[in-house]
């Protein structure tokens, strides 16, 4: 196959904030401290009156402040961290933690994820309507870029993926007679890892990783698939008949060669011609030949 895949190009802004790790500590000392808080400031506002009530009030508060502070973070979870606008780090330790109380603490999903395009109704490179759908398997890499460079990474992630569906497959045809030129529908190894390029290339700026594409569905537009069909049909009827051909002369020629090498025979120019037409015929028939006696002579 002489053509490549093109390279993909896609002009994306670059990122203005990239994901740095916040070490929190565990809260399971914080949680002691806070319980601590509680039943002193308990104790003292049920026990010693007036500036024992301002002190007890006092320590409660101080519990509240501190038990806002705990966060729990689940496996396949991180936690980005703000204080008044600005990015203090992502935690990804997952456990009781416990950051500055007035920071603010938003969750965001590592795990693995499938996205399943719309089915899209595009024009290949041929002009002829198809429909594609592909599965796109993502990961945020990067919380930070994930929350900051985009509005909502997950609707990002859904438009790219299928205008990057579209464009691939309106950059190809369906399939085609040249064995040289990639096809959707016979090169899907080199279209899948185009797709991917592109994927990759237009969500990186989102903090996002692409592990997996691949081509779901991929068909003609009903207004042209019983066409489609029929030509598909054509073209396997003229490979199959070509193929036949060419085995039935390659036997017609060894059958002459065996003849003249062992002696069989000697045929002249007008008996082998007429051998020739019987064998291609009994050779490249579609229906099985019907034998005739010949009780004469060629000449008669």
């Amino acid at each position: 196959m002489t053509n490549t895949i093109p390279d993909t190009h896609v002009e994306m802004p670059r990122p203005q904030v990239a994901e740095r790790r916040l070490r929190a500590p565990s809260g399971l000392l914080a949680l002691l401290v806070v319980l601590v808080l509680f039943v002193a400031g308990v104790a003292l506002v049920a026990t010693v009156p007036d500036a024992g009530v301002v002190a007890g009030v006092l320590l409660l508060a101080l519990g509240v402040l501190g038990l806002k502070g705990l966060i729990m973070v689940a496996p396949g979870e991180a936690r980005v961290v703000q204080l008044f606008g600005r990015y203090r780090g992502t935690i990804r330790e997952d456990g009781l933690r416990w950051v500055n109380p007035l920071a603010r603490k938003r969750p965001i999903s590592t795990r693995i994820r499938n996205l399943e395009t719309e089915q899209a109704k595009v024009n290949d490179a041929d002009g002829s309507p198809i429909e594609v759908a592909a599965v796109v398997v993502w990961q945020v890499e990067d919380t930070a870029k994930a929350l900051f460079e985009v509005d909502n990474f997950t609707a990002f992630v859904a438009i790219q993926c299928e205008t990057a569906v579209r464009h691939v497959a309106g950059s190809y045809p369906y399939d085609s007679q040249d064995e040289r030129k990639l096809s959707l529908r016979d090169n899907a190894d080199e279209i899948t890892a185009k797709l991917s390029a592109e994927i990759a290339a237009r969500v990186t700026s989102a903090g996002v990783k692409v592990i997996e594409s691949r081509i779901t569905r991929l068909s003609y537009a009903p207004e042209i698939a019983q066409v489609m069909l029929q030509r598909q049909q054509a073209g396997a009827v003229v490979a199959a008949r070509s193929r036949i051909v060419d085995g039935a002369v390659g036997m017609v020629e060894q059958a002459l060669g065996r003849l003249a090498e062992d002696g069989i025979v000697d045929l002249d120019e007008e008996r082998k011609a007429a051998m020739v037409s019987n064998l291609l015929v009994v050779l490249c028939g579609d229906r099985g030949a019907q034998p005739v006696v010949n009780s004469g002579s060629l000449y008669q």
